[in-house]
């Protein structure tokens, strides 16, 4: 075949494959998660529940009458790489919807480079960053994951519960760990504890040793740690190695077994942390944690499956209300089947969902990890876990709201 012939061949085979993705019927997901990098810990639990979704409402009747279709993008934990893996997902794979990404410092420049200037609606059930409440995204943000305002507040309780009256804090220097730090410590403070030393750290170095000894300094009874697992293990192993700290809280982004098995149970028991979760009594929890579980063996502890299960729901549950694939649309029905009024759906009932669509009544959607009543910014209520670490293993304490 000479070029010519290969140029033509060629253009008409894009050209086929465009018009054949431009009149698929399918909802197409684009899952955004970190099989690689500082949170990878969290990618393939993530995958799963955004997966157990899937496979339960293409088994009950699909969105529309055909099945929801999921393309996995790596953002290995990295702005530059998600922002990539998102362009890709919305331009080539002409997905309807992400769901994700899990880190703020991801999910953010994929809502200003890529969702509000393709139009495609994103719903991330990891990111706390208080700074996505008014981020600047058209609308097209939206999360199933409380906020860190709140997590601060959850956090600076259990610690005082633990009877803590001074910790240092050491925070990862992205929009998730700046908003969390200074959340901990204005209610830590409020409730009259005291912050002795707060120090950033930035991913991917070899030591941290120097931000250690600083927040070491002083008066203080143990470290604060917000990040993620994967640097998390290097500056636990140097503070106990160094002898610098014997005690540690932790948020959501470093609840993971992994952790605690590269450091030793003998060096974190005790640790105490807070994380998002859904009261255990209320029936779409207790539905995802049987399905995830006949599904796929027993439910780990980490958190974040239970919320991009939900972000899924919300979004088939919006396209199918809409009638339409249409970008926009699902982004314009997904308050609707999210908030009151409406006949309450679970996770598990999607074949209620479509006769109540199909009748033209109202649903308010109450999801796995709880309420999802997104608000005008596109952010929902929560309660948390107090959780320990006890014979190395992740225990619940308690799940309850914080007061404010």
């Amino acid at each position: 075949m000479n070029h010519i012939a290969r140029t033509i061949g060629l253009g008409m085979a894009l050209s086929l494959g465009i018009t054949s993705q431009a009149m698929a019927d399918n909802l197409r997901l684009g899952a955004l998660v970190p099989l690689t990098g500082d949170l990878q810990a969290y990618g393939e639990t993530t995958r799963n529940g955004i997966q157990l979704a899937v496979d339960e409402i293409n088994a009950a009747g699909g969105v529309l009458g055909e099945p929801i279709e999921v393309s996995t993008g790596d953002t290995q934990t990295s702005p530059q790489a998600g922002v990539d893996a998102a362009q890709r997902l919305a331009t080539v794979a002409g997905v309807h919807a992400f769901v994700g990404a899990l880190s703020s410092g991801v999910t953010i420049p994929v809502a200003q480079s890529v969702s509000r200037q393709e139009g495609v609606p994103q719903i991330s059930g990891a990111s706390t960053s208080p700074v996505i409440t008014t981020l600047d995204d058209d609308d097209y943000l939206f999360r199933t994951v409380p906020s860190d305002a709140f997590q601060g507040i959850a956090l600076a309780e259990i610690a005082r519960e633990a009877d803590y009256e001074s910790l240092s804090v050491l925070y990862i220097n992205n929009d998730y760990g700046v908003g969390l730090a200074e959340a901990f410590e204005a209610a830590f403070t409020e409730r009259g504890g005291t912050v002795s030393q707060m120090a950033a750290y930035e991913p991917g170095q070899a030591s941290y040793r120097g931000e250690l000894r600083r927040v070491s300094r002083g008066d203080t009874q143990g470290l604060v740690l917000i990040g993620y697992p994967e640097n998390g293990r290097t500056i636990l192993r140097q503070a106990v190695e160094g002898g610098m700290f014997e005690n540690f809280v932790f948020t959501d982004g470093l609840r993971a077994p992994d952790l605690i098995d590269a450091i030793g149970p003998e060096f974190l028991n005790g640790t105490i942390g807070s994380s998002p979760q859904a009261m255990e009594d209320l029936p779409g929890a207790q539905h995802f944690r049987a399905a995830y579980a006949e599904a796929y063996g027993e439910v780990p502890p980490q958190p974040f499956m239970d919320t991009a299960y939900d972000a899924v729901y919300l979004i088939a549950l919006a396209a199918q209300q809409a009638g339409s694939l249409d970008r926009d649309a699902i982004r314009d029905n997904l308050r609707s089947v999210a908030n009151p009024p409406g006949e309450e759906v679970y996770p598990g009932e999607w074949e209620k969902a479509l006769e109540l669509l199909a009748n033209g009544e109202e649903i308010n959607y109450e999801g796995a990890s709880g309420s999802v009543d997104l608000d005008e910014h596109g952010d929902v209520p929560g309660t948390f876990a107090h959780w320990h670490i006890e014979d190395g293993e992740i225990r619940d304490v308690r799940v309850f709201a914080p007061e404010e």
